[in-house]
């Protein structure tokens, strides 16, 4: 094989790695939390809207994604390799016609439901509050950002139109990451814990004085406990 041959099929070989997309991971294996499709309207997944149409339980699921999305994109700045900010405002940017029809139309059922602009603008406010905190993350920070940086990456590169086909796919999996801490599947976990050093309680040992009987219990000692 000559020099220029070589140097054809290094280049050939750099090009496919470079367009395979990196993924940032805190596992060696992390979990599978894959869920079915979901409609919107499916207990857990979002906020209940009375009596909302079709459309309308479409446009919440597609609001309950960016705002999802959102939050990440705040919450998983400490790594940067998930690029959770850029992915975001990419498709923010991208889905902006499909994002405003959803934002216009819940504007529209709260305004229907409440009879009034002003007290549906308020229960859209309350809306939008609780849909943000419900994605609140702390002890299931890790695996949160990990699923939204990955839905995030591929809303970004989807076509326009079908961030609602993502938001349908993945909703039910980014709500599972914030159940709890998976942490690593490719061992098995134990924890160790160090509790201090304490001597034997038994009551044998003590007098009515509460005072160590080394006559019972020989001389005083603290005794390390390590629980697994």
């Amino acid at each position: 094989m000559n020099v220029l041959r070589c140097v054809s099929l290094i280049g050939t070989l750099a090009g496919v790695a470079l367009a395979q997309p990196a993924a940032a991971q805190f596992y060696l294996a992390s979990p599978d939390i894959r869920g079915a499709t979901v409609r919107g309207d499916e207990p857990g997944i979002g906020e209940v809207l009375p009596g909302a149409t079709d459309e309308e339980v479409r446009a919440e699921l597609v609001w309950n994604m960016r705002s999802g999305l959102n939050v990440a994109a705040l919450q998983c700045q400490f790594e940067p390799t998930l690029m959770s900010v850029q992915n975001y405002n990419v498709l923010l940017y991208n889905h902006r016609d499909e994002l405003k029809k959803a934002f216009d139309t819940l504007n529209k059922y709260f305004i229907r439901v409440a009879k009034q602009p002003k007290a549906g603008q308020n229960a859209l406010d309350r809306f939008g509050t609780r849909t943000y905190t419900g994605f609140t993350a702390v002890a299931s920070q890790y695996g949160f950002c990990q699923t939204a940086a990955a839905i995030a990456a591929e809303a970004a590169m989807a076509p326009r139109g079908t961030f609602h086909t993502i938001a349908a796919d993945h909703m039910r999996e980014l709500r599972t990451s914030l159940m709890r801490p998976f942490g690593e599947q490719r061992f098995s976990r134990f924890r160790i814990t160090n509790y201090p050093p304490l001597p034997r309680l038994d009551a044998v040992c003590w007098d009515k004085k509460s005072q160590w009987s080394p006559k019972k219990c020989g001389p005083f000692t603290m005794t390390e406990t390590i629980s697994y």
